[in-house]
């Protein structure tokens, strides 16, 4: 008899376990990694040519990445790896990928989705200027090309990727200018309550801290950013540097020649979404994530979710959540796994959750900011969506919901189908009607979920 053909989509932390634990029970996975190596966002490695050593791109998790590094590299002989490989849709279980300008439908029995996350952005005024980059673009520029997004950076937003960021720029020899964040000292306090769950990460963010003030980073807490300021040169419009409102309300300019921002991350939820997987709306982190029991599997049988995809638990959260998904994937399939091991990571995972919980407590989403945003702030990059045109749709359109805003003024219908937009959008449409959140629903997913070359070659069955 064939053996099942089990697909991990994603191979970072979660993607790299699960891959890892269908192998040690004699299956042979695909494992689909968009990236040209293997390692997710955060532990993106550099290219073979980079000697950067792991202490410098990784800082206190050096370790972790190493070893997710090492043991990925022992799999390669006993899966099927396809580096360079989007994931862009699905259908009639059927993956829908393509690599290097050509389209393949590769079929499954089981699938496991461990696309991670991304930023979360807040918009402000000026946010679209050249010179204003994610976090997380932030990081794979010093990562993965060995340059800096400016000699003078200001990292602003909240959560612990501002604070690794800002200190891994620090390490590269690039002083930022300040670090801006949203989240006061009153919220981190009460954050504690979840974040003690785990002192050792907790430490690992204080130290950053410490090391960035050693150096003479200003620290702000509790800002409300007010603008990203412009400058015309010989090379056009550029990042000035950011005004913003201090705890006290006053008003402040940091100068610097580029932006890094964000605001914590949204899961990547997008194939869940068009396998028609059911979603929940999460009020801690206000997003919308599938549903799932406590090992990963959803309501759609054969389909199991790990690692930040499914939320928010941490690097080393995903490798257990990827390896509880891959013996959960097992069982159904009807092979034996160790009851044991299923409960050992279920008990690693319980203070991840508690500690989740303290992060989005302790650095908050600042979705107030949406209700204040100027009407000209551009919301929707892709299609040039303002503020202004979404309270409109939620105005004088009646439009009760961000689909219907979608239909009328195309908020999240470009390149990153509401991927960078939709949170922002659901905020200042929920402020103009006065409704909660949850009611504003989220930008529904359409294949292909990510842009595909102009030119594509490939038969699909």
């Amino acid at each position: 008899m064939d053996k099942p053909v089990v697909i991990v989509v994603g191979a970072g932390p979660a993607g790299t376990r699960a891959a890892q634990t269908l192998a040690q029970a004699g299956l042979r996975p695909i494992v689909l990694d968009e990236n040209r190596q293997q390692g997710g966002q955060i532990y993106r490695r550099q290219p073979e040519n980079f000697v950067r050593p792991a202490s410098k791109l990784y800082g206190a998790s050096a370790r972790s990445a190493t070893a997710l590094h090492t043991a990925f590299a022992e799999l390669l002989p006993h899966i099927e790896y396809r580096p360079e490989t989007l994931a862009w849709g699905v259908v009639d279980q059927q993956v829908l990928v393509e690599h290097n300008q050509r389209v393949e439908a590769i079929p499954y029995d089981a699938l496991i989705i461990a696309t991670g996350a991304t930023d979360r952005i807040m918009p402000c005024p000026g946010w679209t200027l050249p010179g204003v980059f994610t976090l997380g673009g932030a990081q794979i520029a010093l990562k993965a090309q060995a340059c800096a997004v400016g000699a003078a950076p200001v990292f602003m937003g909240t959560g612990p990727l501002l604070y690794l960021v800002a200190w891994q720029y620090l390490k590269a020899g690039i002083k930022p200018r300040a670090v801006l964040d949203t989240s006061s000292l009153k919220t981190r306090i009460k954050g504690l309550r979840g974040l003690r769950h785990r002192p050792a990460i907790l430490a690992q963010g204080v130290r950053y801290m410490a090391d960035l003030m050693r150096a003479g980073v200003a620290l702000h807490a509790g800002i409300q950013p007010i603008r990203i300021e412009e400058r015309d040169d010989d090379d056009g419009l550029r990042v000035r540097g950011v005004t913003w409102r201090n705890s006290r309300g006053q008003l402040r300019h940091t100068v610097g020649d580029a932006v890094g921002m964000g605001y914590g991350l949204r899961s990547e939820t997008q194939l869940a979404d068009l396998l028609k997987c059911d979603f929940a709306f999460d009020p801690t982190s206000r997003q919308w994530l599938p549903v799932t029991d406590e090992d990963g599997a959803t309501s759609q049988q054969g389909v199991y979710t790990a690692g930040d995809g499914a939320g928010i638990r941490g690097a080393d959260g995903a490798e257990y959540a990827g390896a509880l998904a891959a013996l959960r994937c097992l069982a159904d399939l009807g092979l034996t796994v160790s009851a044991q091991e299923v409960a050992r990571l279920r008990k690693a995972l319980e203070p991840m959750t508690a500690f989740r919980t303290g992060l989005e407590t302790g650095f908050p989403w600042p979705w107030r900011n949406a209700a204040s945003l100027p009407d000209e702030t551009v919301i929707c990059r892709c299609e040039n969506v303002t503020a202004g045109d979404i309270r409109r749709a939620a105005g004088s359109l009646d439009a009760p919901e961000l689909n219907r805003a979608k239909a009328f003024v195309r908020v999240g219908m470009g390149r990153c189908q509401g991927r960078m937009c939709g949170l922002a959008g659901a905020e200042v449409l929920a402020a103009a009607r006065n409704i909660p959140i949850e009611q504003a629903g989220r930008i529904r997913s359409a294949a292909p979920i990510k842009p595909l070359p102009a030119k594509i070659r490939g038969i699909m069955t």
